[in-house]
């Protein structure tokens, strides 16, 4: 365990935010973070659960307690259908290591969530997703300690009400629990999701037309790599904004207007419109709004260009969010955790 005063959360957020916490806690197993959070006392308050840091926007120094998971290791649970694999990872563990074990183990399913950045727990309290695919479909359990009691807790994906970029975690669960082990349900047959952003463009340029899962990886490694910046050298936490779901008759009315405009059905009454594509119409990809900017490659991300507070990041944010209400009358929401 470590267990740090006036501690630097600088190597603990993508965007690159030099901010400090009162007090920065570490655990390596269940029964270290039990003894952690049965110790806490009002001076501790408040908390802050962290996983890598690449969903966070710090907006100035924390005056509380952060707490990190550093539990590591996966296990293959017993299944009673010899097709599924149930592997239980450590909180602790980088998302896209695990992507790699699997498809490397012909354990399938997380393929186009290749090189999201983060760590398992977060990806259980975000529902992460990218490409067609939300890691809601491939919970099998989630382990977790109860802050105020210190008991171990278990929950299926069910019990988190999972939606877009949502969880109980991040609304009446947030700062409830702490995420120990999530245990994913993977398949041994291979099913590529295809039909979905540029996969079938980029594969086609390879001479690809029925992928294997290492090539449905790399393709998506390729897509993000060439569309996303790199947090070591421009601090960002990658998508900003959600993409609104809108009504059939609010779509239908920007359609006529914006006839190629892109969208994704979502049930017969709603569409998904990306954001990036309104922030891009308003005029802001590869903009600056002082130290604070938007990627020149993708509009839906904003970047640290070198020394941005949260409080520049933050006013970029707003102003973006106004121009697309303005022009289009939808109103966008960070996908990031603003604290």
């Amino acid at each position: 365990m470590r267990d740090y005063r006036n501690y630097s959360l600088l190597q603990h957020n993508t965007f690159g935010i030099d901010v400090r916490c009162d007090r920065f806690l570490e655990f390596e197993s269940a029964e270290e973070l039990q003894k952690i959070v049965l110790s806490l006392t009002k001076d501790d308050c408040p908390l802050l659960i962290i996983g890598g840091g690449s969903n966070l926007l710090l907006t100035g120094d924390f005056h509380g307690t952060v707490i990190h998971s550093s539990i590591k290791g996966t296990t293959c649970l017993p299944s009673d259908d010899p097709s599924v694999i149930l592997l239980r990872c450590g909180s602790g563990e980088t998302w896209d290591d695990i992507v790699e074990l699997c498809v490397t183990n012909g354990w399938y399913g997380a393929e186009n969530l290749s090189l999201i950045p983060g760590e398992v727990g977060a990806s259980a309290v975000q529902n992460i997703g990218a490409y067609g695919v939300e890691i809601k479909d491939l919970i099998y359990q989630i382990e977790a300690i109860e802050i105020a009691t210190g008991k171990h807790v278990e929950f299926s994906a069910a019990d988190c009400q999972y939606g877009y970029r949502q969880s109980r975690f991040k609304q009446d669960w947030r700062d409830r629990y702490i995420i120990t082990y999530v245990t994913y349900r993977l398949s041994t047959n291979f099913i590529a999701h295809l039909d979905y952003g540029n996969i079938r463009q980029t594969l086609s340029e390879q001479n690809i037309e029925h992928p294997t899962a290492w090539q449905l990886r790399q393709a998506i490694i390729d897509i993000r790599r060439n569309k996303l910046p790199d947090p070591e050298v421009e601090g960002n936490a990658g998508s900003f904004f959600m993409n609104p779901i809108v009504g059939k008759d609010k779509y239908l009315e920007l359609a006529r207007q914006y006839p190629s405009m892109p969208h994704y059905p979502v049930d017969d009454e709603h569409e998904k419109i990306p954001a990036g594509w309104m922030i891009d119409q308003c005029g802001w990809k590869g903009k600056s709004l002082g130290r604070a900017g938007v990627h020149d490659k993708q509009a839906l991300v904003l970047v640290n260009r070198g020394g941005a507070k949260g409080e520049d990041i933050i006013h970029l944010c707003e102003t973006i969010k106004k121009d697309v209400f303005d022009k289009f009358g939808i109103e966008i929401h960070p996908e990031v955790n603003i604290r």
